[in-house]
């Protein structure tokens, strides 16, 4: 998925208070730096912010972490929290394939929402829920293993589906049409869901656990 580039984004994310620009030094000891022992959730690639910011201002008693390496993107989220003050929140503009030299076994949920689907073949292993990943996310999670997921990938959907199941994964809650759903699941839109909802696509929706 293509972005615009915005000039000098990386000094502008930088400033942010939000942003931990040195995460290495609170692998282990997020907790401190939140000034709580409330549960910590993972955002993989957090985009423009939008779901990371709802949800942190919704459930006041959840540290949220935003994680995007595209500074670009991050910028829009910066900018966003520019007038708010979130106790609860901060970002970090980073690759994933680094979050367990982040993180020790410190995260209670990871979300992944609508992650790049990586549709060739060749692209599998880059895809958030191959099986690299999962045992990536494994040496993170405090304890029980907690995934949620949604996409309007149908593709990718299916995909994540087969490999969470094969790694042990169970399926607490699964979702065709996430928005149409008689179960009413509690949700809160991304940038990108909210196109996809004006425009009528299905959103499909997965949360997943293992119980350690």
């Amino acid at each position: 998925m293509r972005y615009n580039v915005i000039k000098n984004a990386n000094n502008i994310v930088n400033r942010s208070p939000y942003v931990v620009n040195t995460p290495t030094d609170y692998k282990n000891s997020w907790h401190q730096l939140f000034g709580n022992d409330n549960p910590i959730a993972l955002e993989l690639g957090m985009g423009r912010g939008d779901f990371i910011i709802n949800m942190a201002m919704t459930y006041p008693d959840i540290n949220f972490i935003g994680l995007e390496l595209n500074d670009s993107q991050m910028v829009m989220a910066v900018n966003k929290l520019a007038k708010l003050e979130l106790a609860n929140l901060k970002l970090i503009n980073a690759d994933a394939h680094d979050i367990d030299k982040f993180f020790g076994k410190e995260i209670a949920t990871i979300y992944l929402t609508f992650s790049e689907p990586w549709p060739k073949k060749q692209d599998e292993r880059r895809r958030f829920t191959h099986e690299s990943y999962l045992r990536l996310y494994d040496k993170i999670f405090k304890r029980d293993k907690h995934i949620i997921l949604k996409t309007d990938n149908k593709g990718f959907f299916a995909y994540s589906l087969e490999s969470l199941s094969q790694y042990w994964y169970t399926f607490e809650c699964v979702s065709f049409d996430l928005h149409h759903d008689e179960r009413r699941i509690p949700n809160i839109m991304t940038d990108f869901e909210k196109k996809y909802y004006e425009e009528k696509r299905p959103i499909y929706y997965v949360d997943a656990s293992f119980k350690g």
